[in-house]
């Protein structure tokens, strides 16, 4: 397409000659039309306005109705270890909500208008607020999940020290601490620790992974990914000591009278790994596909890589933005009531075809007597 595009600048100059001034011209409007037509490709290749709007509806929407559902339970909750973990998750939603909103309305004007042409100067306000808020809301979630995680591994495993430990004050305080570390990571650039740039194809900002990289980009890069990967761990970790915590205890079958205890913690302990095993899969190949980028931009060994890197790093954020997408319908069909359904109608299913089974036996095998009396 260039090749063609650069023959039909040089065309002129063969048909007749032509004054400086009006070659001049001529080559600038074909690279203006050039750049213009590679812009609009680009954005059409990094999907279509429409589509973006439908995630961001469906998003909305699924972040509503969990709230929705979890502000009915925290109305009807008995339990103070069932109150924390619905803070927890309350404060996961809005924070989903907010993180679809602001960055999806940004993206949406930058789709709507074309994008923009790279590169670009991103000292601009809306780069980098963009590139802020995408690094502040993409740290939240997984900072929340860890908090959860780890907050459940301590009242099933040490029960007596999460109730003493455990209030709804240090729950809120949490809460605003880690509300607080995401925001002062996401300021670094203003203090030149790393800095925020357009990304391909315009469309969207975040942190400088390609071209031109310093060494404060790398730091800030492996800061945001180190986090990132270190609260996914955590978290794995948490989820995993309570699951077998859990399990061990419906073995060992102690103390009946707990029994209904344990179905409220295996419910949250399930969704917990639902948020978790949802984290990983949305926010991995961005952390990981980052942390590659700006290693090999910074040692200069990208080559002819670099659209391919371009290239993972958007399929990187498009699957991170479903994580806010994803995360409320965690909570939603995760819930005991939702399972319980599930599972009578499975059962019920089940006997069905057993019974069919069944009757389909016994009567083959009259059919069978019957013959083998006529045959006698």
């Amino acid at each position: 397409m260039l090749s063609m595009q650069r023959s039909n600048v040089s065309g002129p100059a063969v048909l007749g000659p032509l004054s400086n001034h009006s070659q001049g011209g001529a080559v600038m409007a074909a690279v203006a039309r050039r750049d213009n037509l590679t812009m609009g490709k680009s954005v059409a290749a990094a999907g279509s306005p429409m589509a973006a709007g439908l995630s961001m509806t469906l998003g909305v929407l699924s972040n509503i109705v969990a709230l929705i559902i979890l502000a009915k339970a925290y109305a009807q909750l008995r339990r103070r270890s069932k109150a924390t973990f619905l803070l927890f998750a309350s404060s996961l939603v809005v924070t989903d909500f907010a993180g679809h909103i602001i960055p999806g309305a940004l993206v949406m004007h930058l789709y709507l208008s074309g994008g923009v042409s790279l590169p670009r100067d991103s000292d601009d306000a809306l780069c980098q607020f963009l590139g802020g808020s995408m690094v502040f809301f993409g740290l939240c979630p997984l900072f929340l999940g860890c908090a959860m995680a780890a907050e459940r591994c301590l009242g099933v495993t040490q029960p007596l020290l999460h109730a003493s430990l455990v209030t709804k004050a240090r729950t809120k305080l949490c809460l605003c601490v880690i509300w607080l570390a995401a925001l002062c990571v996401a300021l670094l650039p203003t203090f030149q620790l790393g800095a925020y740039t357009y990304q391909y194809p315009g469309t969207w900002c975040f942190i400088k992974v390609l071209e031109n990289t310093r060494g404060s980009d790398v730091a800030f890069v492996l800061l945001f990914s180190g986090l990132g990967l270190t609260s996914l761990a955590v978290a794995l970790v948490c989820n995993t000591i309570s699951g077998l915590t859990l399990v061990l205890a419906r073995l060992r079958k102690k103390l009946c009278n707990r029994r209904s205890a344990k179905s409220h913690d295996i419910e949250m302990v399930v969704q917990l790994v639902g948020i978790m095993v949802t984290s990983c899969i949305c926010w991995s190949p961005l952390l990981i596909f980052g942390l590659m980028s700006v290693t090999h931009s910074y040692n200069s060994s990208l080559g002819q890589d670099v659209d391919i890197y371009k290239t993972l790093m958007v399929m990187g954020v498009r699957l991170a933005s479903w994580n806010q997408i994803l995360d409320p319908w965690v909570y939603i069909l995760l819930r005991r009531a939702v399972l319980r359904k599930i599972y009578f109608i499975t059962k019920q299913r089940a006997d069905l075809k057993g019974s069919t089974f069944r009757r389909w036996e016994i009567s083959s095998f009259q059919s069978s007597e019957k013959n083998a009396v006529n045959r006698i």
